[in-house]
């Protein structure tokens, strides 16, 4: 859940809020009480090694090959030729 601080809070203490966010705190900046903004730490991008990503779509379904290359031909063409 999002903390709320003030406007001046963010200012004057910034460096606390920076590694708050570091650690996955969410904050929603507000100003004279009404809410301005919202300062969410950015998503980054974890590695996943080829065991876990196997065992994640093992349950999936099948793709049927035919199926599909008979969607995507129908939706893009091969032609080579100019598009312009």
């Amino acid at each position: 859940m999002a903390r709320d601080i003030t406007q001046r809070q963010l200012r004057n203490e910034s460096g606390e809020i920076m590694r708050e966010l570091d650690r996955g705190e969410t904050f929603v900046v507000t100003r004279h009480g009404v809410p301005v903004g919202e300062l969410t730490p950015l998503r980054r991008h974890r590695f996943v090694n080829a065991d876990t990503a196997i065992a994640v779509f093992r349950g999936a379904p099948s793709v049927d090959l035919a199926r599909l290359r008979a969607d995507l031909d129908s939706v893009a063409s091969q032609d080579p030729g100019p598009r312009a």
